[in-house]
């Protein structure tokens, strides 16, 4: 892959992510039914919804992937305190959404992110949520060995969420990302990495469950739109009139198949759409630059 269609992937991934969450946003706790009463069929990026947002204004979904990717960018051999250092500069910054498990362990964290994680889940009783899959997609855009990708996905993921279900959607999700960086095509590496999994059967017919928070839902219905969709636009639509948790579906589903299309093929007036496009570009030219500097070129 030359280093111009690898930039334009790992920027298409990035922008995938905040269109998903933005379009999305708009219609996050609404069924399907009032999605379609209030809005026909949702196709612009409008802002409003629950959290009142501006028309471009991003959620918890992007903010957290920045803050990932940051922390990633600061320290690429050891990134969990430097991921962790970001996650908490953000929650201090009075974000409109967050997710309950989130809020619950940077609002508890006492120096190990581990040891919260688990005394959120003790407390709540759960922890599946899909606040580690909505922000795991830029381990798989600044690493290229594999063995990279699942370490540091693992470990994002545990930060915040103890369920082990986290890991392994986040894991799925990036390996995905990653052989599409090889040059897969999406099907063919979605197929690839769920097969004989509790996922395979959301790839051709309906997930079967509501468009929720849980991580099995989430992930089963960001497959099924990305898997089954046409286009960039078709996936992040479908999602955003499927209602429910429809922002960070979105995202998840956004991000894996901006990685395919690339930016260049991503919708102009998505793009130009998105308020934190600046951060966007800068991050994504230093991932970039990350991954050049570790092949050697």
């Amino acid at each position: 892959m030359g280093d111009s269609s690898l930039l334009d992937k790992i920027k298409g991934g990035l922008y995938g992510v905040a269109i998903g969450d933005a379009l999305g946003g708009t219609t996050e706790f609404m069924t399907a039914s009032e999605v379609k009463r209030r809005h026909g069929y949702l196709t612009e990026i409008v802002g409003g919804g629950v959290w009142r947002l501006e028309p471009g204004e991003v959620t918890d979904d992007t903010m957290m992937t920045l803050c990932v990717a940051e922390g990633i960018l600061a320290n690429p051999g050891s990134p969990m305190t430097s991921i962790g250092e970001r996650f908490l500069e953000w929650y201090a910054s009075k974000p409109k959404d967050i997710g309950n498990i989130v809020r619950r362990v940077l609002s508890s964290y006492d120096g190990s992110w581990f040891e919260a994680a688990l005394l959120t889940d003790q407390d709540l009783g759960r922890s599946g949520g899909n606040g580690t899959l909505m922000r795991c997609i830029p381990v798989a855009l600044a690493y290229a060995r594999l063995e990279d990708v699942e370490r540091v996905s693992v470990i994002q993921s545990r930060m915040t969420h103890y369920d082990e279900r986290c890991d392994q959607a986040c894991v799925s999700y990036n390996r995905i990302v990653h052989r599409i960086l090889r040059g897969e095509e999406l099907c063919q590496a979605i197929r690839a990495e769920v097969t004989g999994t509790e996922y395979e059967e959301s790839l051709d017919g309906d997930p079967g469950c509501e468009p929720s928070g849980f991580v099995v839902h989430s992930w089963k219905w960001a497959l099924h739109f990305a898997y089954n969709a046409d286009s960039f636009e078709e996936t992040v639509q479908l999602a955003a009139n499927k209602g429910g948790d429809s922002d960070t579906i979105g995202a998840i589903a956004g991000g894996l198949v901006g990685v395919y299309y690339g930016f260049e093929r991503l919708p102009d007036r998505y793009r130009n759409a998105i308020l934190v496009r600046d951060r966007l570009d800068d991050i994504a030219e230093r991932l970039f630059a990350l991954r050049v500097a570790a092949s050697g070129n």
